[in-house]
């Protein structure tokens, strides 16, 4: 169960911790004071999607966190199936907030709101105030039967959908061989060509980029033989050349030598210069000559390198791609060329996906016909209980056309509320009241078939009062003595039967409004009835009819201890 919130900086909230109880946990305060804001405390905690500025004005950042009791073997069980440690028979469940992320986190570790929203599944069920217009859509009542169904009906609505999809892939791929057999014969012969078109360049790993460099030296080849030539002259052609200079030179420091041996080093030295000289003159001839090029060369050079690149513009601008391109349209081929037999194997496959997915369907409508007499039991006696003094509810199932992701079943609930009156579509019998009441109803028979441990109701008590809240207020006593309810209520009725009783209410916090959350004792929890009772106006006769009401609320509490939980 959920034994404690802690809210920091959201939105009025500048700080709030609460530790719940097991039993009826009751939130009561004026309008305004910020109950519902904690209820979206909890769900920012969960995952859910944030209302408004959550971030208190003037903050960096706002942060929600939720303490879970997890006693239950199966519960952890369930949990460490999804890595979740229970470690102390709890998890920590938080949120932080900033303006443009939030931080989810399960025991200190980083998670994404899917995960939070997975576990928490097992752990905690909210019904929002508006929750109940949902049953005026025939797709949530699909929803509850299935839930009712049980662990078998949702796996296989998990394989329907998966079913379901398969067929419709199935499909799509046999529908592309539908094909005008004249567009097929228009792009076979189109493919022939580009396949040929490809083959016969026979173009060669790096030959573009070899021959381009071949191109750009051609190009270029008047200018670099003036270069090559000139640096030759200077260095190895005539009376003033670089080498001329030096042998002259050799000359001098060779007579140098003779008279003195200390110049023979230098002479060695100017005699290598002499030799690289030559060497680079050679090497400059060489060059020059392989600067000589046939304008025919370099005209089928320049043709060659246009077809490579026009290839490549046109499949790739690699040879890899090129090849990669020309190998998908060789399988293309192919399959146009085993257009027949591919065919034959695709409408075998989709006959395989549309069989599996009637068969699936056909389990899935089982389980549900089978679960609709528990569900229809179940349900018109917890309506019963909640103040309806006539109850005549069924569940409509139809078949559809064919299955679709959820089956092959269009259900609606119908109900009749007056003796005579036949069972019509929910939507058109029921007001917001009853339809608050009955969603009250479903929730405690799921709450039961899923063993959730704890939920929450936010203004449950929408639409009814008198004896339908006092009702309304001892069913939640007694899915309260198997389970922890947290509940949200502006009715006396209801509040008085509070196992543990939270006043909210805002306060002036300096420049800001905040709100306050304070548990009430006994003498408190009667003032706060009091207040609900009388509303500005709380007299002697209004306490001790809240003090009256306290004491009816603890007989009744007594009467239903120990009644047996309901099961299917």
């Amino acid at each position: 169960m959920l034994v404690n919130l802690h809210v920091r900086n959201f939105a009025l909230i500048e700080e709030a911790e609460i530790d719940f109880g097991s039993g009826l946990n009751i939130l009561t305060g004026e309008t305004g004071a910020g109950k519902s804001l904690l209820i979206d405390a909890v769900n920012a905690a969960l995952g859910g999607r944030i209302r408004g500025e959550a971030i208190r004005s003037g903050c960096d950042s706002a942060y929600c966190e939720l303490v879970f009791s997890v006693p239950e073997p199966e519960k952890k069980a369930q949990l460490a199936q999804m890595d979740i440690s229970t470690e102390y028979d709890c998890i920590v469940i938080s949120r932080r907030i900033l303006p443009s992320r939030s931080i989810h986190k399960i025991n200190d570790e980083t998670v994404t709101s899917a995960k939070v929203r997975q576990v928490t599944s097992l752990l905690l069920d909210i019904h929002g105030q508006h929750e109940h217009q949902s049953l005026l859509h025939a797709e949530k009542h699909l929803d509850i039967l299935d839930q009712f169904a049980g662990p078998e009906a949702q796996h296989q609505r998990e394989v329907m959908a998966e079913a379901r999809q398969r067929w419709q892939k199935a499909s799509e791929i046999l529908a592309g061989y539908e094909a005008d057999p004249e567009a097929r014969q228009r792009e076979m012969d189109f493919l022939e060509f580009e396949i040929r078109e490809i083959e016969e360049t026979d173009m060669k790993p790096g030959e573009e980029e070899e021959l381009a460099a071949r191109f750009k030296r051609m190009t270029n080849s008047r200018k670099l033989a003036a270069c090559l030539g000139g640096a030759r002259q200077f260095l190895t052609q005539g009376d003033s050349s670089a080498s001329e200079q030096v042998s002259l030179a050799a000359r001098e420091l060779s007579e140098a030598s003779r008279l003195d041996e200390g110049f023979s080093p230098m002479m060695d030295e100017l005699a290598q210069i002499e030799d690289l000289l030559t060497s680079l003159g050679r090497e400059l001839s060489a060059g020059l000559e392989e600067l000589v090029f046939d304008p025919e060369e370099m005209q089928e050079t320049e043709a060659r390198l246009d077809v490579l690149r026009r290839l490549e513009g046109k499949y790739g601008d690699s040879f890899e791609k090129v090849q990669a391109a020309l190998e998908k349209k060789k399988a293309r081929r192919d399959e146009l060329l085993a257009w027949e037999e591919r065919k034959a194997a695709a409408a075998a496959e989709e006959a395989r996906a549309k069989e599996e997915c009637f068969r699936v369907a056909e389990i899935l409508s089982g389980l549900r016909h089978k679960a609709v007499p528990g569900l229809t039991g179940r349900l018109t006696e917890a309506i019963r209980e909640l103040n309806f003094e006539y109850v005549d509810f069924a569940v409509s199932m139809e078949e559809l056309p064919e299955p679709g992701r959820r089956g092959k079943d269009a259900v609606e609930f119908l109900i009749s509320l007056n003796p005579g009156e036949p069972a019509r579509p929910l939507a058109k019998v029921a007001s917001g009241g009853e339809l608050s009441r009955i969603m009250l109803a479903i929730k405690a028979i799921l709450a039961d078939k899923d063993e959730i441990p704890s939920l929450i109701f936010d203004e449950i008590d929408t639409g009814i009062s008198g004896r339908t809240a006092q009702k309304v207020s001892e069913k939640l006593a007694l899915i309260g003595e198997h389970r922890q309810v947290i509940c949200i209520t502006h009715l006396p009725q209801i509040a008085a039967m509070a196992d543990r009783h939270f006043g909210i209410r805002k306060a002036s916090g300096g420049s800001h409004a905040i709100t306050r959350v304070d548990a009430l004792n006994e003498a408190q929890s009667v003032e706060e009835l009091a207040r609900l009772l009388g509303g500005a106006a709380v007299t002697e006769a209004v306490t001790r009819n809240a003090l009256e009401m306290k004491e009816l609320a603890a007989r009744t509490k007594e009467a239903l201890r120990g009644k047996p939980e309901e099961k299917n």
